[in-house]
């Protein structure tokens, strides 16, 4: 049987049976976790509130679709005060990944037959139950397919959609999504669908499942849309950076190379609809560390320098090679742009070769020590605006691309 045709549980049978015994929903809230005990109740009271409150006349079943977690978030979930019907979800022992438990998420939908999904991290610490409201009226009112959450986030916190996810987007599919990883999203039953019946290859199903749905919805002709969420507060992300960058950037490079007669085409820049409050209010605090990040991308650099340049275009190399032999890291926007666009050329001119993506992963973090060296002293709507023109300036230059498919590169200004 395939993964399309059962759910990731110790029990698929059972599991169908006791969706089932539950009815149908016409909203499905779902709370992906791992080892999230201390916060899940918080958000799992959230948004029974919210569904309670602004969709009182719809049935809500929430559901913590869960990675067998070891540290009593089952309990925490099950002991949490909510009036809505709901259900907890886990994958096997020992199988971890989001990208399963979103997968559990959709199918449990399926069963249940609901006309929209919300999702919402379980580590969120501002989520409050007017994000329900937010997130999916756009879904059961307004025809929307995919509602991509739009908060203010410290410029250092999401630097994988800062500076990768972001501005390929914008550059090479010209829409202006700007958080198509935030984690939090609504989705039509006619996207979950269309998503369940995609191969869900194995970085799918572990972090790049959020690039994989924004993808998915881009590609598919769907309605997309941005809703205001206000702030987004929770757990850094830092710490899950290394698999976490490879896993997106596997998904996102594949769908890229996969869908390049789309996308080569996409002259005009989509602005998305936006509904909510699109103002950015003051991020969470965040303390980084920029000698520690300097270290690892130059240690990393090293070790895999032979395969960096074997990629980059050799002007690109010739600047970017001085920097990180004399630690004088320094990749401007112009410089990034280049890299990124070598990189993800070399990774479809390799037959999709991962060391290519973990021959990027040095020079992301030196983009990112470089780019906190840039704003350390800047505003945070400063550094927003250096985040956005960035993005500009890969839609500017997503020629330079094109023309090495073509076979005639230019040269690096």
């Amino acid at each position: 049987m395939s993964i399309a045709e059962k759910f990731l549980t110790e029990d698929a049978e059972r599991t169908a049976e006791q969706l089932r015994y539950t009815g149908a929903a016409d909203l499905v809230i779902g709370i992906p976790s791992l080892k999230e005990a201390d916060n899940i109740a918080f958000v799992a009271e959230q948004v029974d509130e919210g569904a309670r409150k602004y969709f009182p006349d719809a049935r809500t079943v929430i559901v913590n679709v869960d990675n067998n977690s070891p540290d009593g978030t089952r309990e925490a979930f099950s002991a949490a005060r909510m009036v809505c019907p709901s259900i907890y979800l886990s994958t096997p022992e020992g199988m971890l990944g989001k990208g399963n438990n979103f997968y559990n998420l959709f199918r449990a939908a399926e069963v249940l037959n609901a006309k929209a999904v919300v999702a919402v991290d379980a580590d969120l610490r501002s989520v409050s139950p007017e994000w329900v409201y937010r997130i999916a009226t756009p879904v059961l009112e307004h025809g929307c397919d995919y509602v991509a959450p739009y908060y203010s986030r410290n410029e250092y916190d999401g630097t994988i959609t800062n500076h990768l996810c972001y501005p390929l987007l914008h550059g090479l599919l010209g829409n202006d999504v700007r958080q198509p990883i935030g984690g939090d999203f609504g989705l039509s039953a006619k996207l979950v669908h269309h998503a369940l019946e995609q191969d869900w290859q194995q970085s799918t199903r572990e972090y790049g499942v959020d690039i994989f749905l924004t993808m998915n919805a881009l590609l598919g002709d769907f309605a997309i849309c941005q809703t205001g969420l206000g702030a987004k507060i929770h757990k850094p992300s830092a710490p899950k950076l290394g698999p976490m960058f490879l896993q997106v950037v596997t998904t996102l490079f594949n769908y890229l190379c996969d869908s390049m007669d789309t996308w080569r085409e996409r002259k005009v820049l989509e602005d998305p609809r936006s509904f909510g409050d699109l103002t950015l209010g003051e991020p969470q605090g965040l303390a980084v560390d920029y000698k520690a990040i300097k270290r690892q991308a130059m240690a990393e650099y090293q070790e895999r320098r032979d395969r960096i340049k074997d990629s980059l275009h050799p002007e690109t190399f010739s600047i970017l090679d001085p920097m990180m032999k004399h630690d004088r890291i320094l990749i401007d926007t112009r410089c990034w742009t280049y890299v990124l666009y070598d990189m993800l050329h070399a990774f479809d001119r390799s037959g999709r070769d991962p060391e290519v993506v973990a021959g990027l992963r040095p020079l992301f973090f030196s983009r990112v020590a470089s780019f906190i060296r840039d704003t350390i002293d800047l505003t945070s709507p400063e550094s927003e605006a250096m985040i956005v023109n960035q993005a500009k300036e890969f839609r500017r230059s997503r020629d330079y691309l094109l023309d090495q498919y073509d076979g005639t590169p230019r040269q690096a200004e």
